[in-house]
This record gives structure tokens, C-alpha cells and sequence, in this order.
């Protein structure tokens, strides 16, 4: 048996005990193959819950929607109102600490209801080596994490879904729209709204990785490096002024070194990193 054979053994050996299980599902890589690998398992006694706010991007709403009616993975859309909270808003380094304790509160609510016993997400092994205040609220909430558990790293993950045959196993990482705010710049569905439009439009332009990160009267631009060569033409920038100046930003910028996952976090004090992310364990 391979190594990898062995973790999704261990995977499955994780799934059983949860007993009536429910999972923090965005459609992403990771929760979709959770999602997917919890209803082989636990069959009826599992329920995808996707949260509903103004910073889930419709795009990744609606294909997160159709995945889990594809494979038939039970799902309830939950609304929640990380909003209401001024230190979610305030988007200071926690603010992913904030977002994701709102919604591990509403699961609890209605898993309590429902009478569910368990809550588990899909943080993977490579999530511990980055800086994600969530996980410190999935811990204080005693969220399940059986894919870390497991040992399985973003590869393992990609790799089990393309085998079983899963659409989402080379789907691009994707993050909350707030991710794509500055840190100190208050989230507003203003800001979310631009953001939103603007991927909008680098999706539509063709490109299939990519970042618009807020900095106010700026637009940086991400890009992956594989794609960055199409970007770098007179052509696309007159594409790229056109699409983000009606959205409102006065300057429009390509960033030179591409998309790469967590890149506000440049901005964060080294002592932030350790104190509130994972950076230090």
C-alpha cells in the first residue's frame, strides 16, 4: 500500500467516530473533497453547511452549490453576520480569527437543532506552516480536522480528488473576498463589490489564477506566473485600466511577482505572524 493509500485509509478510520458530523464546506479543494470523502463515510449522518455573506464571491457560491448537488453531498446554506462584528470589520491581522469564530458559532447553533455532535473543516498539513488566525478559533470551538489528522498535505488532497474523479482537484485556491483588502482598511461591500467585479473581469479576460488585492485608490493586480506572460502586453493593460478604473480605483498596477496565496500578510509585523497565526509552532 503507497504512502498516500495509507492516508486516506487513515482519513476514512478518522471519519467514522464523528458520529453525526457537520462540514464547514466553501467549495474550495480541501472542504469539497472533506465534504465528499464525510458523505462516503457517514452517508446520511453528514450535512455540507456553506456560509452565505457578503464576502463569498456569487461566482464561488454558485459552483460550490453545484459541486455538492453533482456528487450529492447534503447541503444547508447558513447565513452569517461576521458583519455585525466591529473587529471583523475593523480588518486588522485577526479579522480571519473573527470571520471564522462567527461561523463556527452559527454551526454550533444550528448543529445543536439538528442535533449533530461534531463540526470538522478542512485545514490540511501545508495550512500549519502559513499564517491563519481561523484555526485558532476552529481549536477554541473543538472543530474536527481530519484531513490535517490524516497527514494530508494540499498534493495528497489534489491527487485523492483526482482520482476519485472530482472536477474541484485542480481547482484555483480562493480565499474570502476580505482576504483581498488591505489589513487596516475597513471591509465594506463597497471595497467587496469592486473586488468582486474586478476578478469578474480577469475571469472573463481568461485568466484562471489570479488576486485583485485593495488598496484603496490602488488595484494590484496578481497574477499566476504560468499566465503572467499574457498579462505583460500593451493590450491587456489597456484591458486592465479600462475594467478597474470604472470600478472606481484611480491607479491600476500589475504586481511582478504574481499571484501567491497570502500576500497582505507581508504587511503584518513578524511578531503578529507568530503571536496570532501559526507561524510559531
Amino acid at each position: 500500500m503507497s504512502n498516500l493509500e495509507q492516508k486516506a485509509l487513515a482519513l476514512n478510520q478518522r471519519l467514522r467516530p464523528l458520529g453525526r458530523t457537520l462540514v464547514a464546506y466553501s467549495g474550495g479543494t480541501d472542504s469539497a473533497f472533506l465534504a465528499w470523502a464525510a458523505h462516503n463515510v457517514l452517508g446520511e449522518d453528514m450535512l455540507a453547511v456553506i456560509a452565505d455573506s457578503a464576502s463569498l464571491a456569487r461566482f464561488q457560491l454558485e459552483d460550490a452549490v453545484a459541486f455538492a448537488h453533482e456528487q450529492h453531498i447534503p447541503l444547508e446554506i447558513l447565513r452569517t453576520n461576521e458583519f455585525d462584528r466591529p473587529d471583523y470589520v475593523r480588518n486588522d491581522g485577526r479579522r480571519c480569527f473573527h470571520c471564522k469564530d462567527e461561523l463556527f458559532t452559527i454551526m454550533e447553533a444550528f448543529g445543536k437543532e439538528r442535533a449533530f455532535e461534531t463540526i470538522a473543516y478542512g485545514v490540511n498539513v501545508d495550512d500549519k506552516g502559513d499564517f491563519r488566525p481561523g484555526q485558532t478559533a476552529a481549536v477554541q470551538h473543538h472543530v474536527a480536522a481530519p484531513l490535517l489528522e490524516a497527514g494530508l498535505t494540499k498534493a495528497d488532497v489534489r491527487e485523492l480528488s483526482r482520482r476519485a474523479g472530482l472536477r474541484i482537484w485542480d481547482k484555483p485556491a480562493s480565499a474570502c473576498l476580505s482576504s483581498r483588502i488591505e489589513y487596516g482598511r475597513p471591509v465594506t461591500l463597497e471595497a467587496l463589490s469592486a473586488v468582486e467585479e474586478g476578478e469578474d473581469a480577469l475571469r472573463r479576460l481568461g485568466f484562471r489564477q489570479f488576486r485583485v488585492r485593495h488598496h484603496g485608490e490602488i488595484a494590484r493586480i496578481e497574477i499566476a506566473p504560468d499566465e503572467l506572460a499574457r498579462a505583460l502586453t500593451p493590450e491587456m493593460a489597456a484591458e486592465f485600466t479600462r475594467a478597474f478604473k470604472a470600478l472606481g480605483f484611480k491607479f491600476v498596477t500589475l504586481d511582478l511577482e504574481g499571484f501567491r496565496s497570502g500576500s497582505m500578510n507581508a504587511l503584518l509585523p513578524a511578531e503578529q505572524l507568530i503571536m496570532n497565526g501559526t507561524l510559531g509552532d
